[in-house]
């Protein structure tokens, strides 16, 4: 018997939905902002359905190296990987991206469909930790970017 485990997370960034999506829809970006994520290969830009690349991962456990596959990819809107593991089955990762006047809303949904069994309360503040941390890297990295790029403007 497996359960599934959805988890998401949100902030507000002062960009674009297209600057936040092609800094996280570029898997190359993830070691950047992602505590866990230590080194990808895979093209160096935002991925479209169908492209995969590998990522290896330090967790509590050791080494793990995912092979995730783009299953969506609806710029500047939505995007969606996944990655088979034998650890917990299934991780779906998608990212919305909601335009709210001068910021975007910016959600990272974390979903295993078929977990063996559920994570622990210590489990899931770990998760959270790491998605607030996560999520504030991301807003100083589009949000440098973004102010670099008006400032080469004007």
């Amino acid at each position: 018997m497996t359960i599934s485990f959805d988890r998401h997370h949100d902030i507000l960034i002062a960009a674009p939905p297209e600057a936040i999506y092609d800094y996280v829809c570029n898997p190359n970006s993830w070691p950047e902002w992602l505590a866990a994520s230590h080194r990808i290969d895979g093209a160096d830009r935002a991925l479209a359905v169908g492209e995969k690349f590998r990522e290896q991962w330090h967790i509590r456990r050791g080494e793990v190296v995912l092979d995730w596959m783009v299953t969506e990819s609806d710029r500047p809107n939505a995007w969606t990987v996944q990655a088979a593991t034998d650890f917990i089955g299934p991780i779906i990762i998608r990212y919305t991206f909601e335009p709210l006047g001068d910021v975007t809303r910016y959600t990272r949904y974390l979903r295993n469909p078929a977990r063996p069994a559920a994570p622990s309360d210590a489990q899931i503040q770990r998760m959270d930790e790491e998605a607030e941390i996560g999520l504030a890297n991301i807003k100083r990295q589009v949000e440098r970017r973004a102010s670099t790029s008006s400032d080469r403007r004007a």
